[in-house]
């Protein structure tokens, strides 16, 4: 007698496809168990937060079709596959920056404060550390990152890069040295951290200019960054009493509704700026000995939807 219409019929499952299920969630939980790591070496290399998440879903495509029995260690395949997709990137964002307006500043991240713990993590992914990588050749800042922060060896970078380990060395050695010459040298410990970024909110918030020029550096550095949409400083302006009094006659004078929000960003001490209850920017701030040696003021609206919510990174 025949099967009645529509009747589900007991077709053999193919022997292999419980195998290829079984390795796609193996794959997806070695990649979930990466995936801050592989943001943040994405961010290291580009700046950029929205530009680090389309690495990360490059990079899974790539990953989703890899032979796990040809993998020996997951960490660095994975690291490889991300640094090659973030180095493509680069040069996309080469040409936005040849046009940018104005300085142009990383994508700030809004951290969770165990970040600041991890102090090479922190000083890593800081507005002052980024800037001193953006004047990298761009495989010398990957080179750079993945050795100095993420220590993978000389053999795996080269394979990342493309590059032979001899080549990767004396990249990493040249790299070494700029960043030596122009990273910020002073420290700061955790309370002095804390004391300095409420006494520079309080100054700014105030306006007076004594204030401002007791917890600003001689030397302290100013950039802000509108994009072109928002106001900005079109150049740096350093010194403190220069700063200082930028600071004081700052545009939010203007503002009647404006607030400062003390958080974490990209590791460090900042302040939320929020007009009428609307992020309206991000003032990062380097403090060394006690003192802000940098400020670094993100106004540019498409760079600041990363400070809504935390954003995890690891090493």
């Amino acid at each position: 007698m025949g099967e009645e219409s529509g009747q589900a019929t007991n077709t053999p499952e193919p022997p292999d496809r419980g195998i290829r299920a079984e390795a796609a969630d193996g794959a997806t939980e070695v990649f979930l168990a990466h995936r801050n790591l592989l943001f943040t070496v994405a961010y290291e290399i580009l700046g950029s937060a929205a530009d680090a998440e389309d690495v990360l879903q490059e990079t899974w495509l790539r990953w989703t079709a890899v032979d796990p029995a040809m993998v020996r260690k997951e960490r660095a395949y994975l690291v490889q596959i991300a640094t090659r997709q973030a180095l493509d990137r680069v040069r996309a964002l080469g040409r936005r920056k040849e046009s940018y307006v104005g300085p142009w500043l990383p994508e700030p991240l809004l951290t969770a404060p165990d970040v600041a713990e991890d102090v090479a993590l922190a000083d890593s992914v800081s507005m002052a550390m980024l800037l001193v990588l953006e004047t990298l050749a761009p495989v010398e800042r990957a080179v750079f990152v993945l050795r100095e922060v993420f220590d993978l060896s000389y053999e795996e970078i080269a394979e990342a890069v493309g590059k032979t380990p001899a080549a990767v060395r004396q990249l990493a050695y040249r790299a070494r040295a700029h960043v030596a010459a122009r990273r910020p040298r002073g420290t700061a410990t955790p309370a002095q951290t804390r004391a300095a970024l409420r006494a520079f909110q309080l100054a700014v918030e105030t306006g007076e200019l004594q204030a401002l020029l007791d917890i600003l550096a001689p030397d302290v550095v100013a950039l802000s960054d509108g994009g072109g949409v928002r106001h900005a400083l079109l150049r740096p302006v350093v010194g403190a009493d220069q700063v200082a009094r930028l600071l004081a006659g700052g545009w939010w004078k203007r503002e009647a509704a404006r607030s400062l929000e003390p958080v974490e960003i990209n590791g460090g001490p900042a302040l939320l700026v929020r007009v009428n209850g609307q992020v309206d920017g991000v003032l990062a701030v380097r403090v060394e000995n006690g003192y802000v040696t940098g400020a670094y003021h993100v106004r540019n609206p498409d760079k600041l939807s990363h400070v809504a919510h935390e954003i995890a990174i690891s090493r």
